[in-house]
């Protein structure tokens, strides 16, 4: 009896939790999922500060809970948020100027001049621009050399020295360990795979990397250049020289106006505003500004121009924030084909390519939705293998000067164990009914049959990637296969060899989607819209990323990334079309 009251009370007080958890869900729900108007007050005579240290993306997302609405989030620091706050700035009295503050930014190259593009026009409005850092990375000072005034504190530190890029490579690691990647791969500089079948970096990996690295390099070097009236042979000799490696080295090149430390840079904005020092200056952070921006903001128009954001890798799936999946991708393109308010689609895409099977996928949907609207793509930092397959299809495309893109290759991978388990002394026995029944074994090394089937596969998919690209391009075979091989390249190559049709960013993909759908004026609406059920719910409150952090903190950040990509790899399994290296630019 006492056994059968004890599990009752156990099974009470567990209800009982879980209905306090329900409505305290709802209650934090009520208190943080309202908003309006007055959520963000602007004072008069503020500072907009621009310190982007968070993750930026093209599009922060839209997520509803169909169970609990509540929780429902539209976030507004994603790029495009962030660039239309600051165009709201110029016009708003209260906004004097924009301080670049202390950044660490943590934005692509693109998206860095895209921001930094907006920050030339505010300066237009008569407003001040002004910078400060305690160390200057060298993106930060691509945007922040937009500044009327740029400071550094006397003891800091600045990086100028030219754009790098690291690949490490696994072959002797997989021999040593047992554990290795079975890769067959099409396109000579197709080289995600490389690192798993050599020790060294091939020519012809090494001479795209070179090419675009230089390419990147000179856009920021040319844009540096006009803004500081500085000569872009003497940028180079200063990075060459590592001429603004310290304050006083950096001033003297006219990189930096003025030393200070930050007390001092906030009371130099003081006077300019004519704010007594003893007083607080009104600084309100771009976050808070563009969710203020974003209400304030009236462009309502019955005529609508979808957004599609492909941001991230391309699954075969769903998709998610950070992911590509042909099921929110085709969901969105099919809502955008059927509201008749909404009159043409620009697709933008950042994505660095992934599942062959789920990039034709989108093609296909995109092909669909040509047929009754224009389709304009915009490429951001990426747009490579299959990020470059979705696009090659629509009616323009317009890439940013510093946009990587490209990438017109295929390759195959699976992991492959069999040594491992040798050395740990594991044996893996298979019964079959026919002689091909085991196409696949992680304890089996492929052999010749298996691998002439994958090949035969990577084939087909290569040769309907280089058919897409030609017929969406109005290119011939023999022309793609010439720009094709897997290589990589930026917007400005890209315009060349005809895989772009001109240079710009979203604001230019959507005077054409407006021309191409003979509207005047428009309302932008964003996709995709992310559904999300329970257990989503609690990955967003943190309960299933324990790991993540603990590891992050155990090997620290770049020990923690390194084993991210080793494990990414190790998951592609079947044919890929995906960018073939790691973005990282140091």
């Amino acid at each position: 009896m006492d056994f059968i009251k004890r599990v009752l009370s156990t099974v009470t007080g567990i209800f009982v939790f879980l209905i306090i958890c329900f409505f305290g869900l709802i209650l934090l729900g009520a208190l943080f999922g309202s908003s309006g108007d007055d959520v963000v007050k602007v004072k008069a005579n503020s500072v907009l500060e621009l310190k982007l240290d968070f993750p930026i993306n093209d599009y922060a997302g839209k997520t509803e809970f169909s169970d609990y609405p509540f929780l429902n989030e539209n976030k507004k620091n994603g790029l495009f948020n962030i660039i239309d706050a600051i165009n709201y700035a110029a016009t708003d009295n209260k906004i004097k100027g924009i301080s670049i503050d202390n950044n660490f930014i943590d934005a692509g190259i693109s998206q860095t001049k895209a921001l930094r593009g907006t920050l030339l026009d505010f300066k237009k409005s008569g407003k001040f621009v002004v910078a400060y850092a305690d160390i200057y990375t060298q993106k930060d000072y691509y945007l922040s050399s937009v500044a009327d005034t740029i400071f550094i504190n006397p003891v800091g530190a600045m990086e100028f020295k030219g754009l790098s890029s690291e690949r490490l490579y696994f072959k002797d690691f997989q021999e040593k360990t047992g554990f290795k990647m079975e890769v067959i791969r099409l396109g000579k500089y197709k080289s995600a795979v490389e690192p798993f079948i050599a020790n060294t970096m091939s020519d012809d990996n090494r001479e795209q990397i070179t090419v675009y690295l230089n390419s990147l390099w000179g856009q920021m070097k040319q844009d540096i250049s006009e803004s500081r009236n500085i000569s872009v042979e003497r940028l180079n000799n200063i990075a060459d020289s590592l001429l603004a490696r310290n304050p006083n080295l950096a001033k003297s090149s006219h990189l930096i106006d003025k030393f200070g430390y930050h007390d001092e840079y906030v009371n130099s904005m003081k006077y300019a505003l004519g704010v007594d020092v003893k007083k607080d200056l009104n600084i309100i952070s771009i976050a808070d500004y563009a969710e203020h921006a974003a209400l304030k903001i009236n462009n309502y128009s019955k005529n609508k121009i979808a957004v599609i954001y492909a941001e991230g890798d391309i699954i075969y799936g769903e998709g998610d924030i950070g992911s590509v999946g042909q099921g929110t991708m085709n969901e969105s393109l099919t809502k955008a084909r059927n509201d008749d308010k909404i009159k043409a689609v620009v697709l933008r895409i950042n994505s660095p390519g992934g599942s062959a099977l789920a990039s034709e996928l989108i093609w296909r949907e995109i092909e669909l939705t040509k047929l009754i609207k224009p389709v304009i793509v915009s490429m951001g930092d990426l747009a490579a293998s299959g990020g470059y397959y979705i696009a090659c299809n629509a009616d323009r495309i317009i890439a940013e000067p510093t946009t990587i893109t490209g990438s017109i290759g295929v390759f195959g991978m699976l992991p492959n164990g069999k040594d491992l388990a040798d050395n740990m002394g594991i044996n893996a026995e298979q019964v079959v009914t026919n002689q091909n029944a085991v196409t696949y074994s992680f304890f089996e090394p492929l052999n010749d049959t298996q691998r002439e089937f994958i090949k035969e596969g990577i084939l087909d998919i290569y040769h309907l990637f280089s058919t897409r690209v030609a017929q969406g391009r109005n290119l011939t075979r023999e022309q793609v296969e010439n720009i094709a091989q897997g290589r990589v390249w930026t917007g400005i190559d890209a315009v060349n060899n005809g895989l772009v049709d001109e240079l710009g960013g979203l604001d230019l993909a959507l005077k054409y989607a407006a021309e191409a759908a003979a509207i005047n004026e428009y309302q932008v609406r964003e996709f995709p819209v992310y559904e999300k059920d329970l257990d989503k719910m609690l990955e967003k409150f943190g309960i299933t990323k324990t790991k993540e952090t603990i590891l992050k903190e155990e090997l620290g950040e770049e020990n923690y990334n390194i084993l991210k990509e080793i494990k990414s790899m190790s998951e592609k399994k079947g044919i890929q079309l995906m960018f073939p290296f790691s973005t990282h630019i140091k």
